[in-house]
């Protein structure tokens, strides 16, 4: 029998471990056996918290999305112009947690599984849609609308490609690295643009 008040701790602490053990396997065909271990719990337990895998999994998802959320809310808050924004928006994307290996690991096993399960694409689409209304919305302030929905599909798809490379091992780019690379993109193309209405 669970202990009283203590279903969210052990909640969490499954969910933890799934991202772990996804991450550390590099797939989604893990049991619920696996991550009840690496969690210290029994497998029993871990179902009765969640009833089955896939929804310890849609959790973990929902875990990681609503991070990244938090830290994106709270950063750009502390940022004060558009430009600033935009660097908070990108720092935020390549923070320790998110760039750590399991963690980009787990993010490419739920980008696979999104082609089966509609849950899972379903939270995959809303973080994209979230990531480019972010970018949007500062550009929007830098440029007209045509050029700030450009340069948000570029800078969205570079993040994604850095994450990409980085858990092929074919690049040895790291998280400043990537920031760096990304912000200087979204620089080159708003200082390009400063030129062409200059020369206009």
């Amino acid at each position: 029998m669970p202990k009283i008040g203590m279903e969210p701790v052990r909640r969490k602490a499954l969910v933890d471990a799934a991202l772990h053990v996804i991450g550390d396997q590099g797939t989604l065909s893990v049991t619920m056996s696996d991550i009840a271990r690496h969690a210290g719990v029994s497998a029993a337990l871990a179902h009765h918290y969640f009833g089955s895998k896939e929804q310890l999994l849609v959790e973990t998802v929902r875990s990681l999305l609503k991070q990244l959320r938090d830290d994106t809310v709270t950063a750009l808050k502390a940022a004060g112009s558009p430009r600033e924004r935009l660097s908070a928006i990108v720092r935020v994307s390549f923070q320790a947690d998110q760039f750590a290996p399991e963690t980009i690991a787990a993010w490419l096993a739920f980008y696979s599984e999104a082609q089966r399960s509609e849950e899972t694409r379903r939270f995959l689409v809303i973080y994209a849609r979230r990531l480019h209304s972010n970018l949007v919305a500062s550009l929007k302030s830098l440029c007209v609308a045509d050029d700030a929905q450009r340069i948000a599909e570029g800078t969205a798809a570079m993040i994604d490609g850095l994450y990409i490379r980085r858990s092929l091992g074919s690049s040895p780019v790291t998280a400043q690295a990537s920031i760096l690379l990304t912000d200087d993109y979204i620089t080159l193309n708003l200082d390009a643009l400063s030129t062409r209405e200059n020369a206009a």
